[in-house]
């Protein structure tokens, strides 16, 4: 199986490092993370310095900010960075603060149906020829964005962004990322896991999009799971994933966050699981759901008692 990229993600305040260092300011220690994820092996570097359950920022913070954090990352990498926000003013206060002469151009992360300044953050994307991450877990409608419920949507959707980022933005393929979107697994009572990887099927079948990434964030998927096998949950899902198409994962670059061997009993077990959600004839999703959620609950029990 080939490798999966990875979008390094530790400049989150997710993480306690990176909260650290927000709330220091503390320069040194951003360029602490650069430099490890990108000895683990990243090909971009997330730039998420939003905030989190626990801790509030805001943008006018994160504006003052970035034009000292992009510049010292660019200082100790030779990574491209992934700005990770829905704002166009964080996004524009970013890559006016790249040196595009240091670094491959940027990935902006994200553009969806939802966001307010969609089209003013295409143009941003075609002004610097930046890539772009689409979120196509969500559907346009004249209403707004709402989610898909269906892999065809999502197909839909993906192709809709891929046309819209070419015409739009002068983009070409491999420059356009696209996340069918991933939930926790144990959690997933809506075949949702499924529904995305369905969308990836049918995005690999469609040969107008050849060469597009297809990425999701990886973190979410073990959540709920006991902490000493989640990196290894995560890694199942990059096997499954992979062999349909996955290409890249927004990640935590020191858990190896590469497929496990097709054989691996955890893989095994995690498509079983995911088999289980497919509704039989008479069902509905959330009788599916359910015993996709209790095989999910026996296989890491089961693979956490070999801990």
């Amino acid at each position: 199986m080939n490798k999966i990229g990875i979008i390094g993600d530790l400049i989150n305040n997710a993480y306690g490092r990176a909260r650290r260092a927000w709330k220091a300011k503390d320069l040194k220690a951003y360029q602490a993370l650069a430099i490890s994820q990108t000895a683990q092996g990243s090909d971009y570097l997330d730039v998420n310095i939003d905030s989190t359950r626990n801790m509030n920022v805001k943008l006018e913070e994160m504006l003052a900010f970035l034009p000292d954090l992009i510049p010292a990352l660019q200082e100790v990498s030779p990574l491209p960075l992934c700005f990770d926000h829905p704002s166009l003013a964080f996004h524009k206060t970013a890559i006016e603060a790249y040196d595009f002469k240091k670094s491959p151009p940027p990935l902006i992360n994200s553009i969806a149906a939802s966001r307010q300044e969609l089209d003013e953050l295409i143009a941003l994307a075609g002004q610097y020829n930046a890539s772009v991450l689409a979120i196509v877990s969500e559907k346009v409608t004249a209403s707004g964005g709402v989610p898909c419920e269906t892999p065809k949507e999502s197909y839909q959707t993906a192709q809709y962004f891929v046309d819209l980022l070419r015409s739009k933005a002068n983009l070409r393929n491999d420059q356009i990322f696209l996340d069918p979107g991933l939930p926790p697994v144990g959690a997933d009572t809506q075949g949702l896991v499924n529904m995305g990887l369905d969308a990836i099927k049918l995005i690999r079948a469609d040969t107008n999009l050849e060469g597009v990434h297809i990425s999701v964030g990886l973190s979410n998927f073990a959540w709920g799971t006991p902490k000493n096998i989640r990196a290894s949950m995560e890694r199942a899902y990059l096997s499954v994933a992979g062999e349909l198409g996955l290409d890249f994962s927004i990640s935590n670059p020191e858990h190896n966050p590469q497929p496990l061997p097709l054989d691996d009993s955890l893989v095994i077990g995690l498509k079983n699981a995911l088999q289980q959600a497919r509704p039989l004839e008479g069902e509905t999703i959330a009788e599916s759901g359910f015993r996709q959620t209790t095989a999910i609950l026996d296989l890491v029990k089961e693979d956490d008692d070999d801990f």
